[in-house]
């Protein structure tokens, strides 16, 4: 029996469903859409809980220690808040990827020779990406200055009113903020937007709706965010 048998064994097995739609240009501005629309969801109740600083350092700081307990007594304190940075740190990493690999296929994609910029693009559209690496950095610095206090000499660990206050009291604390909630609006007016067509929701009759809604959401969330260094600035908040 000199004769062998050939096994074929195939090394190339197809890609799987996730794998497939994430290597596709539809898939990954999926990933965008739902991932951005979880930071917006995030954004207008962070705004929200922000505002409370106006009623005063106590209700300020019960809402901070509020984010801690919630779920108690099933839940183990900042159990739940630890659930909500996982998924934002998800949706966060999830949306710079996904943006990163589409420029990247965009820029491969131009004809070598093309020179002429696209006149209809948006102010904001063609400030995305410098919009999303100075929010991504501005994620960095708050979370160390008013999150861990790294980079916040006057921290003080569980007086979330007064650290909000000390930051705000510096120049430097207020420009940073402000130049951050500005890139905030202007990447919300596109980025909901954008979401709405690549989900679907988006058509010719709803399109003047969704703009509409994208503009009130950045002005509303840039003037929410704003009014609290504004505040500490001109002394209404101390």
């Amino acid at each position: 029996m000199a004769l062998a048998t050939r096994t074929d064994k195939r090394t190339d097995k197809r890609p799987s469903l996730p794998r497939t739609l994430w290597d596709s240009t539809v898939g990954k501005k999926t990933v965008m859409a739902v991932s951005g629309l979880i930071m917006l969801s995030y954004l207008v109740v962070h705004m929200m809980g922000n505002l409370k600083i106006f009623f005063g350092a106590g209700q300020f700081d019960s809402y901070a220690h509020w984010l801690r307990t919630i779920g108690e007594p099933f839940l183990h304190y900042e159990w739940a808040l630890w659930l909500i940075r996982v998924v934002l740190v998800a949706a966060v990493v999830g949306h710079a990827v996904a943006a990163y690999q589409l420029s990247r296929r965009d820029i491969r994609a131009r004809p070598r020779g093309y020179v002429h910029k696209r006149a209809r693009a948006s102010y904001a559209t063609r400030t995305m990406r410098w919009g999303g690496i100075i929010l991504a950095l501005f994620i960095v610095w708050h979370i160390l200055d008013l999150t861990t206090g790294t980079v916040h000499s006057g921290f003080r660990p569980g007086h979330p009113y007064q650290n909000v206050v000390d930051t705000f009291s510096t120049w430097w604390g207020n420009t940073i903020y402000l130049v951050a909630m500005a890139a905030l609006a202007l990447h919300v007016q596109h980025g909901f937007w954008s979401a709405a067509q690549t989900l679907g929701v988006g058509n010719a009759t709803r399109d003047r709706v969704l703009k509409a809604l994208a503009n009130v959401l950045a002005v509303l969330l840039f003037a929410g965010f704003v009014s609290v260094p504004v505040a500490v600035m001109t002394g209404v908040v101390s």
